[in-house]
């Protein structure tokens, strides 16, 4: 599997000369397992994705959507792929969460939002919706997932492809207790996990500057994320959705910290890729 990061950013993009190393753009992965082309979320970076696939036409693919905030919907009316007959995407995401994938992409292009609606992009789109465990089986590739904690609930990936495995958890809390139980089954021996590290430990506990606590905002930390990937036995841990507030530098820090504590960790940048 080769696996590029082409949007690593939470919440909303943050261009500037601060963030030109790490990048500005909100979530987007792109995975080829085999001859499948997989995109995890459509955040700001897909916009960059979509260009670079330009030379691909005709094109299929499928597009896995963790949850439909903004931050991970953004970039789909901007992906120029869609907007080419020839091409054709299986589109997925989570049946249970509190609107419906059709809905929210439908939705994002409506007036005053946008001036071409989404049954106008051209492309073949077929949406399907994942009951929570449902896979998907294609060309030798096993898709799974399973719901983590972040309000109106997110889906983590993993994706299993000839004997390796890669597994995306953005947007997700740690329990009050410790490890999710649950999620440390699902990513158990993975040889990578994306992991949500958006915010330090003082900030999640309130305890930084001006803010309360950022508990049950959906949301983890690096310490959280090295945890997980001690216990689950993980060989690499990617740390990404950093935090808006957070330039270069201060990712370089939480990225030296957690290659203390875990050497085989690194924070997600634009343009990373990884192969596997």
């Amino acid at each position: 599997m080769k696996i590029k990061f082409w949007g690593v950013r939470g919440s909303i993009p943050t261009p500037g000369y601060s963030t030109l190393k790490i990048g500005g753009n909100t979530s987007c992965v792109e995975i080829r397992a085999g001859d499948e082309l997989i995109i995890i979320d459509g955040g700001s970076g897909l916009r960059l994705l979509g260009e670079s696939l330009l030379k691909e036409i005709p094109l299929k693919g499928m597009f896995l959507f963790s949850h439909y905030h903004w931050d991970h919907i953004q970039g789909f009316p901007f992906f120029s792929p869609a907007y080419i007959k020839e091409n054709e995407f299986q589109i997925f995401g989570g049946n249970g969460l509190s609107y419906s994938l059709q809905k929210s992409l439908f939705g994002q292009m409506d007036h005053p939002n946008f001036p071409i609606e989404l049954k106008n992009m051209g492309s073949k789109m077929v949406f399907h919706e994942l009951l929570e465990g449902e896979e998907i089986i294609k060309g030798g590739v096993k898709i799974s997932n399973t719901f983590v904690n972040h309000p109106s609930s997110s889906l983590a990936y993993r994706i299993d492809h000839e004997n390796k495995s890669f597994v995306y958890s953005s947007d997700t809390e740690h329990l009050p207790d410790g490890v999710d139980q649950k999620l440390l089954k699902f990513a158990k021996g993975a040889d990578i996990i994306v992991y949500d590290a958006q915010y330090t430990p003082e900030e999640y506990e309130g305890t930084h500057k001006w803010w309360g606590s950022r508990k049950g905002w959906g949301h983890s930390t690096m310490i959280e994320g090295v945890k997980l990937a001690k216990a689950a036995g993980i060989k690499k841990l990617v740390l990404s959705h950093h935090d808006p507030s957070r330039d270069d530098d201060a990712i370089a820090r939480i990225e030296k910290e957690a290659q203390r504590l875990f050497p085989n960790s690194i924070a997600a940048y634009e343009g990373l890729e990884i192969y596997i």
